[in-house]
């Protein structure tokens, strides 16, 4: 995953020097092999490469066209063969990504956008217009920030140069600290006001005065797919998986694939070591690497992952995380968290490991399997298929429906019912979601003028239109979008992350296939256990949903027990407006006694208040740069210790 930059000065003046060193050097470990750059009059473009294919290592990044267009392209192109036969006569076979997207936004302009399948992110300067194009694939995997001000836009792949290389203090967004709260922020947005996040599947476009976010492309809600037989659905499934991790096996390097034992990644690797055997000039080695704890009692993962490495016949890295700490809430550290729970400091120890693995094995692209349990149907509720009933007026199916999915659950039907009907009434009938009423400490205020985002985005059930299992897909696709926006992108270890389970093509399939293939009584997500069977070893197949661990985040909270409570003392986020410091304390001692709380809300609350209390510092400091900018460039040593003097924060300092 490569990185951009850029800075377009609407009044004419070039961006000083001392600016764009200062932007640069935060890049610099992203980008380890090489720099390129574009600056010309008012504009000035710079792009550090990160190469994860063949074809990579042959560009010129920012890539300048015949009409004199700059495009800096971060990203991989899975049509590429597609979109190469469009312009064959001046194309080589293996010219770089950036070739064919340069020619294809030639030929058709920000058209070419939907066109583009793979996971990228890109920027289009056109002189001749005075026009900047920011635009993003589809599902959002990769990040693309921009912050336009009056006199000039900035835009990053990362947001450390928007934020600590600006020279000014900001405010916190309400609505991104509401939305952390719930599940994760919109992916417009950034924990800064002033700074937005490139949405999925949009483009911004920038001229001098104005500002536009266009979506290009979205699914199609009425797209279908009927097969007589189960058999035909599974194949379909297998052909479409398998494509989705094809593309996602481009590479140059050993690939390096998260094994955890659970259904999504047993699949991954699985498959891909069918894809592998059959095609093995084609494609990289496969390592994978997996995660443990003997200690936990609710972790049972090495029996499981142990299984998919038998059948693969090789064993690979593992990482034991005993000794981790699930979550450390210290004020202290050398830099300042760009966003709440980036700081990783209690990670060290894993991610030094994970680094190690990775350099031995020579990996850079990893492939996750995130999405997996949200897109295959692993939340076992009849409710969509229930609701796409009533939707259509099939009356006697719901009827017969709503008998099975009761004796299965073992609830009255009439309950199933209610829940399924709730969701067609507007949210001031159906009430306030559960997880809000139980959040006691937040402040009514707050609530009150963040309900979208602490309600999770959720939207009402439309009878008309799309059918209701359509509208819950992509609902649940916008969640792991705000997922995929909130992960910052990391340097330790510095790799590409890869989604196989949010192929395009792959969810398009998932999304016209009838609900009941997807899910049936008393069988979670049984299309792809009935696909895979065979494929990944049947422990896998039949296991039990994995649990989530409860008990850690209480061992850490009675750990940290004096130093929670001397924090809870005196809130930066009560003065702030957000929560209630006393209702947060009752809520803390609750948890601690082994009374049951909210606890991701709880954890989350506690990271808010840490990253804000180093906000807050952060903010103070900014009048050092400034002065500094002001005298001309800071020499290298003495500007790292202003960084540090800035981003460090005394524990026991009263903010």
């Amino acid at each position: 995953m490569s990185v951009q930059f850029g800075r377009w000065n609407f009044d004419g003046r070039p961006p000083s020097t001392e600016y764009i060193e200062r932007a640069v050097s935060t890049l610099v470990p992203y980008g380890p092999d090489g720099q390129g750059s574009y600056s010309k009059g008012s504009l000035t473009i710079v792009y550090r490469a990160f190469h994860t294919t063949k074809e990579s290592r042959g560009e010129t990044q920012p890539y300048q066209s015949k009409s004199g267009v700059v495009i800096t392209w971060d990203g991989r192109l899975d049509n590429r063969s597609e979109l190469r036969q469009q312009f064959r006569h001046s194309l080589e076979s293996d010219c770089p990504d950036i070739l064919i997207v340069a020619a294809a936004f030639e030929r058709w302009g920000t058209r070419c956008f939907a066109k583009l399948i793979g996971d990228w992110a890109l920027s289009i300067w056109n002189p001749d217009e005075q026009r900047l194009i920011l635009a993003k694939d589809p599902i959002g995997t990769h990040h693309l920030y921009y912050s336009l001000e009056h006199d000039r836009v900035t835009w990053s792949t990362l947001l450390q140069p928007l934020v600590l290389c600006a020279g000014q203090t900001f405010q916190f967004s309400e609505e991104y600290v509401a939305g952390w709260l719930s599940f994760f922020p919109a992916p417009q947005l950034t924990p800064y006001v002033g700074i937005n996040s490139v949405p999925p599947s949009s483009f911004v476009s920038v001229a001098i005065g104005t500002q536009r976010v266009t979506k290009y492309w979205d699914f199609d809600p009425y797209q279908t797919i009927r097969y007589r037989t189960d058999e035909e659905y599974e194949e379909h499934f297998r052909s479409a998986f398998g494509e989705a991790i094809r593309h996602r096996l481009r590479s140059d390097m050993p690939v390096l694939a998260e094994l955890s034992g659970g259904m999504d990644s047993s699949s991954i690797v699985c498959m891909t070591d069918m894809i592998v055997g059959s095609e093995q000039e084609k494609n990289p080695r496969i390592d994978t690497v997996s995660y443990f704890d003997d200690t936990e009692p609710n972790w049972d993962e090495r029996p499981f992952f142990s299984k998919v490495e038998e059948k693969r016949g090789r064993v690979g890295c593992h990482i034991d995380v005993s000794s981790r700490e699930f979550a450390h809430f210290d004020l202290g550290g050398a830099e300042f968290p760009i966003v709440p729970g980036s700081d990783g400091t209690e990670f060290s120890d894993v991610t030094r490991q994970l680094t190690e693995c990775m350099s031995a094995r020579r990996n850079r692209v990893v492939l996750s399997g995130v999405g997996g349990d949200e897109v295959t149907g692993g939340v076992h509720t009849a409710t969509p298929e229930l609701q796409d009933l009533v939707a259509r007026l099939h009356f006697s199916t719901l009827v017969h429906k709503l008998k099975v999915w009761a004796l299965q659950k073992r609830t009255p039907w009439f309950h199933l019912l209610a829940e399924c009907l709730r969701e067609f009434l507007p949210a001031s009938v159906a009430g306030t979601p559960a997880q809000v009423h139980q959040t006691l400490w937040l402040k009514p205020e707050f609530v009150a003028r963040n309900k979208d985002a602490l309600y999770g985005y959720r939207r009402r059930t439309r009878l008309l239109g799309p059918l209701p299992s359509m509208q819950e897909n992509l609902t649940t696709l916008d969640g792991i979008r705000r997922q995929l926006a909130f992960d910052a992108l990391s340097c330790e270890p510095l790799c590409e992350k890869r989604y196989p389970f949010l192929d395009r093509s792959f969810l398009e399939f998932i999304y016209a296939i009838p609900r009941e293939q997807l899910v049936r009584p008393g069988q979670r997500r049984s299309l792809m256990r009935r696909a895979m069977r065979g494929i990944v070893p049947e422990e896998i197949i039949t296991r039990k949903r994995k649990a989530f661990v409860i008990r850690r985040p209480l061992v850490s909270i009675s750990r940290q027990w004096p130093h929670l409570i001397e924090l809870s003392q005196s809130m930066v986020s009560s003065s702030l407006g957000i929560f209630d410091a006393e209702q947060f304390r009752e809520s803390l001692t609750r948890a601690k006694q082994g009374i049951e709380v909210p606890t991701v809300r709880l954890l989350r609350t506690l990271e808010i208040e840490c990253w804000l209390r180093r906000w807050q510092q952060w903010q103070q400091s900014q009048h050092i740069w400034r002065e500094d900018d002001q005298r001309g460039p800071i020499p290298g040593e003495r500007r790292i210790a202003i960084n540090r003097d800035a981003c460090h924060f005394n524990q026991g300092a009263n903010v």
